[in-house]
């Protein structure tokens, strides 16, 4: 099953792209259009809807939140075919210079993302009136980056957000790094959210707010177990967590509750809450 949904929220186009080879699929992603400006390519399973989009919209730049199958999955393609430039963070660059071991579940959900080197995002991205400031949240990933259109209190979010309350982890995912970043993105202005995954149209801001307000709580729970020296599972038990057992199977471990409490374990005095 595919999903293609266009929903246009002024001057800016959402694009809900999703593929599962039976049923519907688990989870979508989004892309925007502003101006000729892309942000995120989708995944590479949709890559036919992809093109038809950046062809429609006469596309003069892709911008890339982080290198991600579901978000850099088309990335090379656009720049190779289409001779669309593709521009990203140094880290993100360095990333997708060589191709990525991905989880077989990623390959089904979303597919590969071709290597590519982007170009270095300027410190201001202008375009057609618009103008997009990069700044780097580390904690999803490591090269994650969101774009704040500042004139018009756009913040297009990547997967800074998801949701107010977070059930599980990436293995590689760090919640010291999540808290200070979205402290760093609530000290600017704005109040529209376009997140990759669940855009938050009004309130935005207050959305970002009470998902910080969640991990600083839950930050300060674990570590205060665990100087006591709980460990892992015992902390889980005594805190009530739950693992959403089909997200944990189907990614093998690397997407859980419990590397959600173990970043926080590893991390504990890295930030104050």
């Amino acid at each position: 099953m595919r999903i293609y949904k266009h929903k246009p929220f002024g001057p800016v186009n959402a694009y809900e792209l999703g593929w599962s080879p039976v049923g519907r699929p688990v989870m979508t992603v989004h892309l925007y259009i502003i101006g000729r400006v892309m942000i995120d390519t989708g995944l590479s399973h949709m890559k036919r809807a992809v093109y038809a989009i950046a062809r429609r919209h006469g596309l003069k730049a892709v911008l890339l939140t982080h290198y991600h199958e579901d978000h850099s999955g088309n990335a090379a393609a656009i720049k190779e075919r289409l001779n669309i430039p593709v521009f990203a963070h140094s880290l993100t660059c360095r990333k997708m210079a060589s191709p990525t071991r991905i989880f077989p579940y990623q390959h089904l959900m979303w597919g590969s993302a071709d290597p590519l080197t982007p170009g270095l995002l300027p410190e201001v991205f202008n375009e057609n009136g618009f103008s997009f400031v990069p700044i780097h949240t580390p904690g999803h990933s490591k090269d994650h980056t969101v774009f704040l259109e500042p004139r018009q209190g756009w913040l297009f979010s990547g997967d800074l957000y998801l949701s107010d309350r977070i059930k599980y982890f990436r293995a590689d995912e760090n919640i010291a790094d999540q808290i200070k970043s979205l402290r760093t993105v609530l000290a600017y202005d704005f109040d529209t959210l376009f997140c990759a995954h669940r855009p938050e149209i009004e309130n935005g801001r207050q959305c970002l707010k009470r998902k910080l307000d969640y991990l600083e709580n839950f930050y300060g729970s674990i570590a205060e177990l665990a100087d006591q020296g709980m460990a892992e599972d015992r902390i889980m038990r005594v805190l009530r967590l739950k693992e959403v057992l089909s997200i944990k199977l189907m990614c093998f471990g690397n997407v859980s509750m419990k590397n959600m409490v173990r970043s926080a374990i590893e991390s504990r005095g890295e930030v104050a809450v």
